[in-house]
């Protein structure tokens, strides 16, 4: 007979995972007051679980598809109030209630790693044709997280809402230049098509190069115009952080100068993602950490004062 999971122990699994899998947020997430964190964490490990179904190359697409959907009709039928077993939906379930976090946001999740299984020739890879088409992509897997995010950081203007959009949209926009090598090996090249036309860049050239081979000077003004556009939405998240609750600022703030810092160093490299893999270094990031946990405590006091 099966156990019955504690609250508490749902939450301990999703903080493993999200400190197993979770190579930036998981430094953003230490910067929360617990409850938040807890959230964020189940959150994070409802989404690993999204993700790793989508992407189990074991299995053909349609097995694949098939299979989240069976896990969102499990999920779907737990936020109704069914029973599991199952820590992530445990923690997730709480989690949607006490953030007032609406269930189609995470619908919209996991739509999202549904893309990625669209139907195509075994032999085609998955592209964008337009910005447009990225943007839509970008949105479903990057500012949805974002949209769940304010609501366990806390904010009441709406206009929280459009800047947290853009923010997530921003980072995923760094994800994508720092993997064009690996996603290309993978037959997927989230750079959108038009804009490959545009700088005289081909699908072959990206999905057939050798490794480690250097980027040329058309791959780098077409990675450098992807940049550029990153680097403007990343003035959302500038104007997002005074907008919400002033005890996980330094949350997003930490999270925000991570990625933006990973943007920097991919300029600094001259768009060159080819030869190396562009990291944030651990040190530099646990600097991040430093000041955003100062910044945090800091907060407590004052409230404390109040």
């Amino acid at each position: 007979m099966t156990r019955a999971i504690s609250l508490d122990e749902a939450y301990l699994v999703c903080r493993t995972i999200a400190k197993r899998e979770a190579k930036n947020f998981y430094y953003a997430f230490v910067a929360l007051p617990e409850p938040r964190r807890n959230a964020i964490c189940a959150i994070y490990a409802f989404m690993r679980r999204a993700d790793d179904l989508a992407d189990d190359e074991s299995l053909s697409r349609e097995e694949r598809r098939r299979r989240l959907e069976q896990w969102q009709t499990a999920w779907r039928r737990v936020s109704e109030g069914g029973e599991t077993y199952d820590p992530v939906f445990i923690a997730v379930r709480d989690a949607t209630k006490r953030f007032a976090i609406p269930h189609e946001l995470l619908d919209e999740l996991i739509a999202g790693t549904t893309m990625d299984l669209k139907p195509n020739r075994s032999d085609a890879p998955d592209t964008y044709a337009t910005f447009d088409d990225l943007y839509r992509y970008c949105y479903l897997v990057a500012s949805v997280v974002g949209l769940v995010c304010i609501r366990i950081f806390g904010y009441t203007d709406p206009a929280a809402e459009k800047l947290a959009e853009e923010t997530g949209i921003a980072f995923q926009l760094t994800n994508i230049l720092r993997d064009v090598e690996e996603d290309a090996q993978r037959g997927r090249v989230y750079l959108p098509l038009e804009n490959l036309t545009e700088h005289n860049v081909t699908l072959h050239s990206l999905l057939h190069r050798a490794k480690g081979t250097p980027a040329t000077k058309d791959e780098r003004a077409l990675l450098a115009e992807i940049g550029r556009r990153a680097d403007g939405y990343y003035a959302s998240a500038k104007k997002l952080l005074p907008l919400i609750d002033p005890e996980s600022r330094p949350a997003l703030w930490v999270l925000v100068r991570i990625y933006r810092g990973l943007l920097r160093r991919i300029r600094r490299a001259d768009y060159d993602v080819f030869s190396r893999r562009i990291v944030v270094p651990t040190f530099q990031k646990l600097e991040i950490l430093a000041v955003g946990m100062v910044w945090m405590a800091r907060v407590r006091i004052r409230s404390k004062r109040v």
